[in-house]
């Protein structure tokens, strides 16, 4: 699995996380599904999959994920798991920070 770190974000704006499995996929190989699932990795929310916004937009070898929202002071995993035309699987995981507006990583 491939670990990414992500910019933090502001919870009143939706970024795109770019998932680039390029160095994953064999010669050839293209992706075919992908399923994506948000997690919490420090923090309070019971609901971490809402920052998940629309459906993933695959253009091998890339997965693009909207995320919006969250709760300020929360990091989330967010994990894109592909299915390739080989029938592999490739997993990549990515961490982001949710602030405040103005910048702070405070929920105070």
């Amino acid at each position: 699995m491939t670990l990414l770190i992500s910019p933090s974000k502001a919870s009143d704006e939706t970024i795109p996380v770019v998932f680039n499995f390029l160095d994953q996929l064999e010669f050839g190989e293209t992706i075919t599904g992908a399923v994506l699932s948000a997690i919490v990795s420090s923090g309070t929310d019971a609901s971490p999959s809402a920052i998940l916004s629309g459906l993933p937009t695959v253009a091998t070898p890339t997965v693009t994920q909207s995320i919006t929202a969250g709760v300020v002071g929360v990091i989330y995993i967010v994990v894109c798991t592909v299915t390739g035309s080989n029938s592999h699987v490739y997993t990549q995981e990515v961490r982001i920070a949710v602030i405040t507006p103005g910048g702070l990583f405070s929920n105070h």
